[in-house]
């Protein structure tokens, strides 16, 4: 038996990196998976590439009807969620002096506002002792230039976290957060894009293990933040990072 067996997990962003990673992991833990993401072709792919036990709605999370529209079909589908893991997010780095309204809110948008309505709008489907997981970052505690709105973005989630623990408790619903160091997904090359360097070369740099993390290691921590085995964990943040905010 798998370490999600009959569990019904909502996985935003679910089309590629982190999130598909985590999706195949979850199915193959004995859960059914619905992912969401912006572009229907992707979906499609990821739908193919995880096989089974797996439903795509496409939707921006930063929109709440298309957030509405998702629980939705949950709601339709399977009548119920035990785990969220809330990973849809972007980065876009831009210096303090060449910031904009447009670059910030953007950025709030999605990773901050999308991911307190994707889970505030999963409160009704939500079942007692459920999982509600945040994508994070090592960059909220280390002061990176070019990542001021995206690192705070990430810090904001540790707070929602440690306010939920409190408000959520009652129902034995936990939170917390995943920190990822720099993993080598597309992601990771945007990041790197203010550095004249190599991407490999910019975050090896920071990171003690020499070496960038993998997407699957980040699946393999939301599979056990999701499962029983991690019943009496709420309200951290666990950075899965190489040691990269240590250092």
């Amino acid at each position: 038996m798998g370490a999600l067996e009959g569990k019904v997990a909502v996985i935003t962003g679910g089309n590629g990196g982190i999130g598909l990673a985590t999706a195949r992991r979850f199915v193959k833990e004995g859960a059914y998976v619905f992912i969401t993401g912006r572009r229907q072709a992707e979906l499609d792919k990821a739908v193919s590439l995880i096989g089974k036990n797996v439903t795509a709605v496409r939707g921006d999370v930063s929109k709440l009807e298309d957030l509405d529209h998702l629980y939705d079909v949950v709601r339709k589908e399977k009548g119920r969620v035990d785990v969220v893991f809330a990973n849809a997010g972007l980065v876009d780095p831009v210096l303090l002096t060449d910031s904009t309204p447009d670059t910030y809110d953007k950025q709030f948008n999605l990773n901050a506002r999308g991911v307190y309505f994707t889970v505030q709008k999963a409160l009704p489907l939500l079942a007692d002792n459920a999982s509600i997981i945040l994508s994070g970052s090592a960059a909220w505690q280390m002061g990176i230039p070019a990542l001021g709105a995206y690192s705070a973005t990430k810090a904001a989630l540790v707070s929602f976290v440690r306010t939920w623990t409190a408000e959520l408790a009652s129902r034995g619903i936990r939170a917390n957060v995943i920190s990822p160091g720099p993993t080598e997904t597309p992601m990771v090359h945007v990041g790197a894009k203010a550095s004249d360097e190599g991407t490999s070369d910019y975050f090896k740099k920071m990171i003690p293990m020499g070496r960038l993390g993998t997407a699957d290691e980040l699946a393999s921590a939301a599979v056990f933040l999701a499962s029983d085995e991690s019943s009496f964990i709420t309200g951290i943040d666990l950075p899965v990072d190489g040691g990269t905010a240590s250092r």
